[in-house]
C-alpha cells in the first residue's frame, strides 16, 4: 500500500495488543511539527512500533492547516490536541520553532511544569519562536531571560549551528565508553547508529547533569561506509544523544532524553530505532524492561521522504 494512502487509514489504538490495554499501559502523546525533517513521518512510525510492538498507548499531534485540515509543517501556529499531555505519561517532541497560541502552549508547559519525562528529538532544541505569546515567550529558542529557552533549559542545548556540512555529510554514532553500559545503549553496537542528517554544534560541556551517551562522527558522504572527515570536525565530536534531568515547577525531577538525530529518513537505521525506543523505556522509568533484543522492527511500509524544506505530503489528514 502506498505511503499517502496508508498515511490516511492508520488508527494507532487499533495496533494495540488487547493484554496490554488490560495492564493500562503507559500514555505517549508524539508531538509533530517541523518543516524539514518530516517528523509528521516520524513521529507515526515511532507510535507504531510502540503501541504495536510494545503496547504503549499512543498519540500523534501534528500541525494542522487552518483552512482545510489537511498536515502542514509549515503552519507553526497550530498544533491541536495538546490537552491530551495533560494525561500523558512521557511528551515525545520533535517540533521547529512553533508559535503556538496561549491556549495551546498552556498544555506543553504545564506538562513540562509538572516535572514529567521528556524525549526530544532533532529540531526539539530550538522547538519554539514565541513571537505572539507573551504569557510563555521564555520558551523560544532564543530567550534571553531563560537563556536558550526550553530547549537549553530543559533539553540541554538550543539551536547553534549545523557542525557537519549540511546534506552532504552524514552522521555515524560513536557509542561513549564508560564504566556501565547505559540502559538507552543496550543492545547497540558502536557505529550501529547512522542517519543521513547532520551532526549539530552543542555547547561542551553539557549543562548540569546532563550525560553524553552517543558522539556524531562527521562522515566525508551520505553513505553509512563513508570515512570520517579529518579535522576540527571530528576533534572533539559533538554529542547528539544524552541523559538529564530538569526541576518542575513544584521540584519534581523529571527524566529527559534529547538526541539531535531523528529525522524521518533516519528511523529506516535500526540503531536509531533502538536508541529511541530504549529511550522511551528509560524516561518512563521502565529501564529494566529494556533488553538488547526489543523488537524495534517497522511497522508496515516506510518509505520516509527525503528532509528539505517544503518537501513534506500535501493532502493528508490526520488518522480519525
Amino acid at each position: 500500500m502506498p505511503w499517502k494512502r496508508r498515511w490516511n487509514v492508520w488508527g494507532l489504538a487499533l495496533l494495540v495488543p488487547l493484554a496490554a490495554r488490560a495492564a493500562n499501559p503507559p500514555r505517549i502523546v508524539l508531538v509533530s511539527g517541523d518543516e524539514e525533517y518530516r517528523s509528521e513521518q516520524a513521529l507515526p512510525q515511532l507510535a507504531q512500533i510502540l503501541s504495536a510492538r510494545h503496547g504503549f498507548r499512543c498519540t500523534v499531534l501534528y500541525a494542522i492547516d487552518r483552512k482545510d485540515g489537511t498536515i502542514n509543517p509549515n503552519q507553526n501556529d497550530n498544533i491541536p490536541g495538546l490537552e491530551a499531555l495533560d494525561q500523558a505519561d512521557l511528551m515525545v517532541i520533535f517540533t521547529r520553532f512553533r508559535d503556538l497560541p496561549d491556549q495551546q502552549m498552556k498544555h506543553i508547559v504545564g506538562y513540562v511544569e509538572a516535572g514529567k519525562p521528556i524525549v526530544a528529538m532533532r529540531t526539539a532544541t530550538h522547538a519554539f519562536a514565541l513571537k505572539s505569546s507573551p504569557t510563555y515567550a521564555r520558551y523560544s529558542w532564543n530567550s534571553k531571560e531563560w537563556d536558550g529557552g526550553f530547549g537549553r533549559q530543559i533539553l540541554g542545548e538550543t539551536w547553534i549551528r549545523h557542525h557537519g556540512q549540511h546534506g552532504k555529510q552524514s552522521t555515524r554514532g560513536i557509542l561513549v565508553k564508560g564504566a556501565e553500559e547505559p540502559p538507552i545503549l543496550r543492545g547497540i553496537r558502536d557505529g550501529e547508529i547512522w542517519g543521513p542528517t547532520d551532526v549539530y554544534e552543542v555547547r561542551l560541556p553539557l549543562p548540569g547533569d546532563s550525560q553524553a551517551l552517543v558522539l556524531g562522527q562527521v562522515l566525508s558522504g551520505m553513505r553509512p561506509e563513508d570515512l570520517p572527515v579529518q579535522g576540527p570536525q571530528n576533534d572533539p565530536m559533538m554529542p547528539v544523544a544524552w541523559v538529564k534531568t530538569y526541576a518542575g515547577a513544584h521540584g519534581e525531577r523529571g527524566r529527559v532524553f534529547t538526541t539531535t538525530m531523528g529525522a524521518a529518513q533516519d528511523l529506516s537505521n535500526e540503531g536509531v530505532r533502538r536508541m529511541l525506543v530504549n529511550a522511551c523505556y528509560w524516561a518512563l522509568g521502565m529501564e529494566r524492561r529494556i533488553t538488547p533484543r526489543l523488537d524495534v522492527r517497522l511497522v508496515g511500509e516506510y518509505r520516509p521522504l527525503p528532509f528539505g524544506f517544503g518537501g513534506f505530503a500535501k493532502g493528508l489528514f490526520p488518522p480519525r
